[in-house]
């Protein structure tokens, strides 16, 4: 009769290797983060492993059919997990050359594969230099966190603007004329009192937004304004073209814009910031029927309308605020330009105001916050540029982008129309 024999030894290893693999589990959910990490670096040794393996073997052998032999091993470092770390690999040297064979999988850690891009996300979302080292290397992992391991204030700030600089030339020389472009908003944001970035956004009729560029000036004056129109036509925007351009009301903007693609281009002044310059100098018991009347006139369909109801809003408040009723009738054609031209009321709303730049702005602002100090100009256009890029992830289509048609036709009927008159006044 055959007998069955346990033994105890065995029954008390499995349990023990039982008991090992539940402890490593526990040990892995106390700090997956630290295993992903430990795990990430024995990966890379191994890759570092097979590649010699592949080109000469495995350790103490002789292979005749592979390129290269070992010699030695060497200690260097590689781009890991938004640092660096010291690892070391095999050395092969090539058999007829005696040459060192670079490993694949070296070559391409030692590349430091997307350190620019972690230090420029993260510090994009506002997490600063000092506590760049805590973000993308957790305290109690065992991964190598000491000098050199670029993850210092200064190592950080300089892949940071490389990468920024990188990204704001390229963007700066990219080409414009490809953009089907009905409507351009012009914007000023000053950084200090004596910094100030001017940016462009452009709409196209599809309803896509793009930054068209920024350039930086002391002040929003005229030769700041032309050094950004200038950039946007060296890149293919057409000078010829008619565009709607929305701007703040400042002065300059508009005279270098008319100076440029001629005085009959339309101009929209932003409403929001005239009720708001409006109702800033009222007393607080005029201002919800000042909004009202102004709210009228501008959703009317008839310009002509619209104009005699700000006329009359200005007679009536010219006892009480004269200069008030001054500014309301400043500027009047600029503000009626989207109803001028013909437009639906949903686009009217939608280009009727510089929101569109206005929440481009607040991203930037979001990003520049831990900005102390601007050393210099150049410094302002890289955070400025990285900002706008950053917003133009959140982008998306204009809400009456499917009555942007109409806007591209009513341009193209206001161009023909003016040269007809210019035609006319010749003859």
């Amino acid at each position: 009769m055959k007998k069955t024999i346990t033994a105890s030894a065995g029954l008390a290893s499995a349990s023990n290797v039982h008991q090992l693999v539940e402890t490593a589990w526990d040990k892995v959910g106390e700090s997956f983060e630290q295993f992903c990490l430990t795990a990430g670096v024995a990966s890379l040794v191994q890759m570092f492993g097979e590649d010699a393996d592949t080109l000469a073997g495995g350790r103490y052998e002789h292979c005749t059919d592979k390129p290269g032999h070992r010699w030695g091993t060497a200690k260097g470092q590689v781009g890991f997990h938004g640092g660096k770390i010291e690892l070391e690999r095999p050395r092969v040297r090539d058999k007829v050359t005696g040459k060192e064979i670079v490993l694949p999988s070296w070559e391409e850690a030692s590349s430091g594969g997307f350190l620019e891009q972690w230090a420029m996300s993260l510090m994009l979302m506002n997490v600063s230099t000092r506590k760049y080292d805590r973000a993308v290397r957790l305290p109690e992992a065992k991964v190598p966190n000491k000098a050199g391991s670029g993850l210092s204030r200064s190592a950080v700030s300089r892949r940071f603007k490389a990468l920024t600089q990188a990204r704001l030339d390229e963007w700066m020389s990219s080409d414009l004329s490809e953009l089907d472009l009905v409507a351009i908003q012009i914007d000023g944001l000053h950084l200090d009192d004596h910094l100030l970035v001017l940016a462009a956004v452009g709409v196209e009729v599809s309803g896509e937004k793009h930054p068209l560029g920024v350039i930086e000036g002391a002040t929003e004056n005229a030769a700041t304004v032309q050094a950004l129109l200038d950039n946007l036509i060296e890149r293919g925007l057409d000078p010829a073209g008619c565009y709607l351009f929305i701007v703040d009301g400042a002065k300059a903007l508009t005279k270098a814009i008319r100076r440029t693609f001629g005085a009959d281009i339309p101009i929209q002044r932003c409403q929001i910031h005239k009720a708001r310059n409006i109702t800033d100098r009222l007393p607080p018991k005029l201002h919800a029927s000042v909004r009202r009347a102004l709210k009228q006139a501008w959703e009317l369909d008839d310009a002509d309308k619209a104009e005699r109801l700000m006329r009359n809003l200005a007679q009536r408040l010219e006892l009480e605020a004269p200069d008030v009723s001054k500014s309301i009738l400043e500027g009047l054609d600029e503000i009626l330009t989207v109803v001028r031209l013909g437009l639906p009321v949903e686009l009217r709303r939608s280009l009727a105001s510089t929101n569109i730049i206005e929440s481009m702005n607040s991203v930037i602002r979001q990003v520049c916050r831990n900005v102390k100090r601007w050393r210099d100009a150049k410094m302002a256009l890289r955070w400025t540029g990285a900002g706008m890029l950053e917003a133009a992830k959140g982008f998306r289509r204009l809400k009456a982008y499917k009555q942007l048609p109409i806007l591209k036709q009513a341009l193209l009927d206001h161009r023909n129309t003016v040269t007809l008159d210019q035609i006319k006044d010749v003859a």
